[in-house]
């Protein structure tokens, strides 16, 4: 059992933690889904919901029956069919309460089973040994987290949509340099390098980004921001 505060653990499965942006779990209907801001918000707000009882389901399952019964190595099997389940009465209610919401999800509605971001969560509680509390609160932050990365992403694509084709060239080669392998890289860095590691590879991306813009002047971040 970890002694960790679980305001600890909430806040960082929304950011530090994330299960989109660190662990990469639930990447199929984050770029399937995250077209519309208000889509995307509105499966992110079922995937939290989602998450939240069945982490909360799966733990009770877990420790009152699976551990009594010695079936633990059936942990798969059992969160899924739970997660199944709680995911088909979800799926029910809005059908029948909220027609708009139902057909504006489609078929990734009842691929949240599926969601690899939903049975991590509840693997994560298992293997780091969380409490009840400590599970709960990774089960909300982990769906919050989620939903702030997809309407994140659902912002940016609606705005690069609404935007001129050679603008939108130049900013999308601009944000892949800048923001996609150095991005992972450095935020990479800043969590696990040494001071003194974390201090040269700065210096080597500060140099090499300053000859890009040197050489690419036109598409740097003033060309942009004045745009």
């Amino acid at each position: 059992m970890i002694d960790i505060n679980p305001m600890v653990i909430f806040f960082a499965a929304i950011f530090t933690n994330n299960m989109i942006l660190s662990n990469f779990l639930g990447m199929c209907s984050f770029i399937a889904v995250s077209n519309e801001i208000k889509t995307s918000l509105s499966l992110g707000q079922a995937v939290t919901f989602v998450l939240t009882f069945t982490t909360l389901l799966n733990y009770l399952v877990y420790h009152y029956i699976m551990v009594p019964l010695g079936i633990e190595y059936l942990r798969y099997i059992v969160f899924i069919i739970v997660i199944a389940a709680f995911v088909q009465l979800v799926e029910m209610i809005i059908d029948r309460y909220f027609q708009t919401l139902y057909y504006a999800l489609g078929i990734f509605l009842p691929l949240i089973t599926v969601n690899c971001a939903i049975l991590g969560v509840s693997l994560f509680m298992v293997i780091r040994q969380y409490t009840l509390l400590q599970s709960l609160a990774f089960g909300v932050g982990s769906g919050l987290g989620w939903t702030l990365a997809i309407v994140m992403l659902a912002g940016i694509r609606q705005r690069i949509k609404k935007e001129s084709t050679a603008k939108r060239i130049r900013r999308t080669w601009y944000h892949t340099y800048n923001y996609g392998p150095h991005g992972f890289g450095f935020c990479r860095i800043l969590r696990y390098g040494s001071d003194s590691i974390r201090r040269e590879i700065y210096d080597c991306y500060i140099n090499a980004s300053c000859r890009y813009f040197r050489h690419f002047g036109n598409i740097g971040p003033s060309t942009l921001h004045s745009e």
